[in-house]
């Protein structure tokens, strides 16, 4: 894990999200003694060192059950608390999967479920630790809103609402180094995409780490003659439909980028949205099949989830 920029940020400040997160969380926690966060062993790569120094009675370390973890964390919400749930994002999704379902979903308990170095940020530690499913589980699950990030300040903004929200949660938070792609003044609304960019020949929707590659490639669709509009959809499940069906009207086809398996996640949310309102040509830019052995940087230029893989693809849709 010795590059964690992403491949467009090459000359450009960067920032990692789980100091944003944490740096958050501790600000609600000091006003909101209802919010705890329970890990699985975890405290040093969530990045919450700080917080249990300083609320050391308010984070719960169950060590390696992340069953349990899932499972402590409907208990305090069914007595009132607020729990963010901190994990890798494969182990919190993958191994506690059931408790998800049953005891969070079911109950309908706020809790808000973080995952941590998301998609395959875990680079050459395989596909066990490459956590590129979660769209495709927690989708599954009725009323999970999903939440993934692109920057600092949405990751800021998303917790913040996230622990008021009185519901389930699931949220991304990212290792990669990320750009800044949010402006500062924007509002935040989960379930609505973001416009970082207007065009009328081709529509890219991307989420997380993807939309700064995103507005990358649209800097050189543009020098190309290629107008391309670019959504950030940071909010997977309530799908911002209305911006898509905009999108399907108002442009030749749609590109989807995200960091995870392509069965289940944005871009088939996207492609159930059209196929059933407005069909359009499509392209979904994705992870096909398990992840070989690499640096994370290695594995997003792998599989073409870059600004020249993007660009490829709308160059391909407007042909």
């Amino acid at each position: 894990m010795n590059d964690m920029s992403a491949p467009v940020t090459s000359g450009i400040e960067t920032f990692d999200c789980r100091v944003a997160f944490a740096e958050t969380l501790a600000e609600l926690a000091r006003v909101d003694p209802r919010i705890v966060v329970v890990c699985n062993d975890s405290v040093g790569s969530s990045n919450m060192n700080a917080f249990q120094k300083e609320f050391p009675e308010r984070l719960i370390n169950v060590g390696i059950a992340e069953q349990n973890m899932v499972g402590v964390s409907a208990g305090l919400a069914n007595g009132g608390f607020v729990p963010f749930v901190c994990c890798a994002g494969p182990f919190l999704t993958g191994r506690a999967l059931e408790q998800i379902k049953a005891d969070i979903a079911y109950n309908h308990y706020h809790v808000v479920l973080c995952g941590q170095s998301p998609g395959m940020s875990y680079g050459e530690l395989g596909p066990t630790h490459h956590s590129i499913e979660d769209f495709a589980w927690m989708r599954a699950l009725t009323d999970i809103t999903i939440l993934n990030p692109a920057d600092p300040k949405q990751t800021r903004d998303a917790a913040r609402w996230a622990a008021q929200a009185n519901r389930p949660i699931y949220m991304r938070v990212g290792r990669f180094k990320v750009p800044a792609v949010t402006p500062e003044d924007t509002v935040f609304e989960p379930g609505r995409a973001l416009t970082l960019r207007e065009g009328n020949d081709v529509t890219v929707i991307a989420t997380g780490v993807l939309v700064s590659c995103a507005l990358e490639a649209a800097d050189i669709l543009a020098s190309r003659g290629i107008s391309a509009r670019v959504l950030n959809m940071m909010t997977i499940a309530p799908l911002d439909e209305a911006a898509v069906l905009a999108a399907a009207r108002e442009t030749r086809g749609i590109v989807t980028a995200e960091e995870a398996i392509i069965t289940g996640g944005l871009g088939s949310a996207v492609a159930e949205t059209v196929v059933r309102h407005h069909p359009v040509r499509m392209r979904i830019l994705g992870v096909p099949h398990f992840a070989p052995t690499g640096s994370a940087s290695f594995l997003l230029d792998h599989f073409g989830l870059n600004a020249d893989g993007i660009v490829t693809a709308a160059t391909e849709l407007m042909a």
